[in-house]
């Protein structure tokens, strides 16, 4: 099973463009490390602050673009790490070996898989397969 987890930060100190030290970048190098010695990493990723994105939205139709920041959220994305575990119990038990800032939050989302939808629809997805590759 796939699952994502979402690195929420402390919203006011990410916003402002704070880093993190040295010494928690070190420990999730380590964290990172046995994520992918375990075969559990897909793939993984740190997010820039939100003044530095875009939000595009769809009402009734229409397309609007707004530039960050988003003040209005609640909670802001900070990173990922998109892992292959066998399940939710252990996407948590690595969220829980985590090195975090304190006021941050890991959130846990399992990935939909084609299997997981209805016949009509996974026939529908087959007719236009898609090719692409990943990678910088």
């Amino acid at each position: 099973m796939r699952f994502i987890m979402f690195m929420i930060p402390n919203q006011e100190s990410y916003e402002k463009g704070a880093l993190p030290t040295a010494e928690l970048v070190g420990e999730m190098m380590k964290f990172n490390q046995a994520l992918a010695e375990a075969g559990a990493l897909i793939s993984l990723d740190g997010l820039q602050p939100t003044p530095k994105g875009a939000r595009v939205s769809s009402i009734q139709g229409k397309k609007s673009v707004t530039d960050g920041p988003f003040t209005e959220a609640k909670e802001i994305i900070g990173g990922y790490w998109m892992t292959q575990v066998g399940s939710k119990q252990e996407a948590i038990d690595w969220a829980l070996r985590c090195p975090m800032q304190d006021g941050n939050v890991i959130e846990i989302r399992q990935v939909f898989e084609m299997t997981d939808f209805p016949a009509d629809v996974q026939a529908v997805a087959a007719e236009t397969p898609l090719e692409f590759s990943c990678g910088q």
